[in-house]
């Protein structure tokens, strides 16, 4: 038997003075982006907006249907919409915030399952990694390198193969 451990790191800030003013817009337009969200059922409205490599941004917000597993995330929302627009330019960074209508939304959330997925196979696909800004609409703020850190042991095509 074989133990291993599996860890990553990421950057804490206490709020988003502490980032540099490219991140601090992104993090400030995903705030803003959650507005565009139709969430009447979970009242969770999530915002995600993408910097590519060849500086365009694409924004993506959670879109809800009433037959709940149907919905959209915000973050694959954005990773579609850049996929269609610009498919051969790789996405660099990625900020994510909410608005919990129901609640606070003064911490980082973190992508769900589906979306780690998607990111972790759209980084593998181009190569590069893509940075995560996570934070809500005020509070600490997270700062993730990979996109594949959130998701180990994680599925790929060559599992199929």
């Amino acid at each position: 038997m074989e133990k291993h451990l599996q860890q990553f790191e990421f950057t804490v800030y206490d709020d988003i003075t502490g980032l540099n003013d490219a991140d601090a817009w992104l993090l400030n337009e995903a705030r803003e982006v959650t507005q565009h969200a139709y969430a009447p059922y979970s009242h969770f409205q999530v915002g995600a907006v993408m910097r590519l490599v060849n500086g365009e941004i694409i924004v993506g917000s959670n879109q809800e249907n009433a037959s709940f597993p149907i919905g959209l995330c915000a973050e694959r929302v954005a990773l579609a919409a850049a996929a269609s627009v610009y498919p051969d330019v790789a996405i660099d960074t990625i900020a994510i915030s909410y608005h919990n209508l129901n609640g606070e939304s003064a911490h980082p959330i973190s992508p769900c399952g589906i979306c780690r997925q998607s990111l972790a196979e759209t980084e593998n696909r181009q190569q590069e990694p893509i940075r995560l800004i996570l934070g809500g609409r005020s509070g600490k703020v997270y700062v993730i390198e990979r996109a594949n850190d959130l998701l180990p042991l994680g599925f790929s095509g060559s599992e199929l193969g």
